[in-house]
Formats: structure tokens, C-alpha cells, sequence
């Protein structure tokens, strides 16, 4: 396939309440360990506040610290990665990175699927998901000689989520090379410029990220779980992505339901015809 007859664009995608209803490591790991979700979470919001630390580097250091407590767990990379094979979906995930991509090849368009996410890259790597993926931009440990986790290798927080659309930009596919994120790049020489670029998100932290893929020309889309009710205390997971298009931080709001012919399939689909318009008109200029 002649890449020259086609124009590239990137779909971004959080993981955790955008492609999956839960945070990964609440299905298995947590359960493992003998520990409540709720409990766990509560502890490292306790330790990050004691410790003036990042969020997502306090829940790396505790998952660390409590698997040295429990007997005979392996913290090895091939161990945390079991826990990903089993991560659920949101409805249309399974067929939605084949779909998208032949509707896109029929309008001259190359998709290429990247994960920023703060969850575990080796959990994500290890899911179904994964083969479709270009690059996987998530949190991740560093391993000793006997495999086991003994360091976080990159911790993903909301602002560098950002930086990850930048590498997306520049066509870095890592998390090491800062000479090449920081060299000044004509916006015509980027491989993917943030006009060609999707980001779907569920919540507070993907606003940095959705919101500069939005004010550069992209399209930031909010998802919700539909079955994610608030209370008294907490809205729903609709009025949370609601919120985000309200203050402008999001393009649109819609349910997280992959499958063909609901709202997000026509919308990703309308976004890719644009896109295809857009490129055909500018190849007439030249």
C-alpha cells in the first residue's frame, strides 16, 4: 500500500472509563492482594497527601509495597501482565479498530490507534486490544535481572499526557528521546499535525490533553459510561463529560458504546470524511 496516496491521522485514546467501564487494576490485581478497590484508592490518595507525591506514582509505589506483603505474590512483568488479558470493554470495542480502519482506507486515510493512558502499560500490552495499536503511551515499571518490578519506569499524569500528543506529532514512538520532542520541527514536516488527530477521554484527567487537541485544530470527543449513576454527592459520569463540553474543553459528549451505528461510530466516521475532504481539496492546490 502506497502510504503517499493516503493521509494519516491519529486516534488517542485514555483506557480506563474511555475503552474500558473499569480501572484495570480493580478486576484481578486488587482482588489478588485480598484489598477492596475502595480501600486501595483510599490509601493512596492518603499516601500522595502525606508525602506531597504524583497521584500515579503513589498507586505504582503501592502496588510495589503491597505485593512484598503478600506470600508467594510475583510482582514480575509476565505476572502483572496476566492481569490485562481479562480487561473488559465498553459495547463495540472488540470489532471498532477493524471497522474504523476500513471505513477509513475506503476514504484514502491511514488510522493509527495510540493509548495515553495512566494505568499499566504492561496490562494494556497484554489485552486483546493490543495488536491494534501503534504505540502504547502508559505508566510502567522498570524490571530487575529476575524480571520483578523494582522501579516506576514512566508514571503518566494528566500534563504529560500532553507531551505524549506531542511525540504523537513529532513521530516518536517512545518515552525516552527528549532531544527530539524539544528540536524545533516545522508544522508541515510533522508526520501527524494535531488537525488530524482524535482524542476520546472520560474525565478530569484528560482535560490538558483534550483541550489542546482542540485549540490546535483537533477533535476532542468525552465519553461516559450510561450506567455510571452519580448521587448527592457525585455526578454521573454523563454530567462529568457534559461538564467538559459546557466549558469548552471537549468537542463532544457521548455515551462510551463503540459498536457500528451508535452515536460514536457516526461521529468518528463523519470526522474521518472531513478529513478526507479536507486532504483531497489541499492535493488540488498542488
Amino acid at each position: 500500500m502506497s502510504r503517499k496516496k493516503y493521509t494519516t491521522i491519529a486516534i488517542c485514546y485514555d483506557f480506563d472509563g474511555t475503552l474500558s467501564p473499569h480501572n484495570m487494576q480493580e478486576k484481578s490485581y486488587i482482588p489478588e492482594l485480598g484489598l477492596k478497590t475502595g480501600k486501595f484508592w483510599q490509601e493512596v490518595k492518603s499516601h500522595a497527601k502525606k508525602h506531597d507525591m504524583d497521584e500515579i506514582l503513589a498507586y505504582m509505589f503501592k502496588m510495589l509495597e503491597l505485593a512484598k506483603t503478600k506470600d508467594g505474590f510475583k510482582f514480575t512483568k509476565k505476572a502483572i501482565a496476566s492481569h490485562g488479558k481479562d480487561i473488559k470493554f465498553f459495547p463495540g470495542v472488540d470489532d471498532w479498530f477493524n471497522r474504523i480502519n476500513a471505513y477509513a482506507k475506503k476514504k484514502n486515510i491511514i488510522v493509527e490507534h495510540y493509548i495515553i493512558s495512566s494505568g499499566l502499560k504492561e496490562m494494556i500490552e497484554a489485552s486483546k486490544i493490543a495488536k491494534y495499536l501503534k504505540h502504547v503511551y502508559a505508566s510502567a515499571y522498570q524490571y530487575d535481572n529476575n524480571d520483578v518490578a523494582c522501579w516506576p519506569a514512566c508514571a503518566v499524569n494528566y500534563t504529560n499526557k500532553t507531551q505524549s500528543l506531542f511525540r504523537i506529532n513529532k513521530g516518536i514512538i517512545n518515552s525516552w528521546d527528549n532531544s527530539r520532542i524539544n528540536k524545533f520541527m516545522k508544522p508541515e514536516e510533522r508526520p501527524i499535525p494535531f488537525s488530524h488527530m482524535i482524542y476520546l477521554g472520560d474525565g478530569e484527567t484528560d482535560i490538558p490533553a483534550m483541550k489542546m487537541v482542540k485549540y490546535q485544530g483537533g477533535y476532542s470527543i468525552a465519553v461516559y459510561d450510561p450506567n455510571k449513576n452519580g448521587n448527592a454527592d457525585k455526578p454521573s459520569a454523563k454530567q462529568l463529560s457534559q461538564k467538559l463540553l459546557e466549558e469548552q474543553r471537549a468537542d463532544y459528549a457521548l455515551p462510551a458504546n463503540y459498536s457500528e451505528g451508535k452515536k460514536l461510530d457516526k461521529l468518528i466516521k463523519n470526522i474521518i470524511d472531513k478529513i478526507s475532504s479536507e486532504a483531497e481539496i489541499t492535493k488540488l492546490k498542488t
